[in-house]
């Protein structure tokens, strides 16, 4: 089942909610970070001047996760690469289409900035995950997801 979902660019408004998710997704990778990786991590993503930013998913107002994102040149291709860097769903909010709709909504994001591609890393033991991206791109080999934009 997909939910309508409404993604855009975070702001300011969504600091709390970002760090909410941030230390979700910390959590569900057993990583610890110095707090001050994350207040650097959260100013580089509203810097107009960073290539990092980041798309922010509600979910009947609730933010239930977000896509980390830069583009990038690439060697492959005449122009640049869209490279999603961090994906999250709130746990409560999985099974809910929202990692769908953030990957549908950075491919259309980087094809409107003139990107060829998408891609993406993922922990090889995120079968959950990796079930979605497995629908949604071609695996090469290096856990890398890409697909054409």
């Amino acid at each position: 089942m997909t939910a309508a979902v409404d993604i855009r660019d975070v702001t300011d408004a969504d600091e709390a909610d970002w760090r909410r998710l941030w230390a979700g997704f910390l959590a569900y990778y057993d990583i610890k970070l110095d707090p001050g990786i994350t207040d650097f991590t959260w100013a580089r993503l509203l810097a107009p001047a960073n290539p990092l930013t980041a798309r922010i998913a509600r979910l009947d107002g609730r933010a239930a996760g977000f896509a980390i994102h830069q583009l990038h040149p690439s060697t492959w291709v005449m122009g640049e690469d869209c490279y999603l860097e961090d994906l999250f769903v709130a746990e409560e909010a999985r099974g809910q289409g929202i990692g769908r709709a953030l990957i549908e909504d950075l491919k259309s994001v980087a094809r409107a900035k003139s990107a060829h591609r998408l891609h993406w890393f993922t922990d090889s033991e995120n079968t959950r995950a990796r079930a979605l991206y497995d629908k949604l791109a071609e695996a090469d080999g290096h856990i890398r997801y890409r697909t054409v934009l």
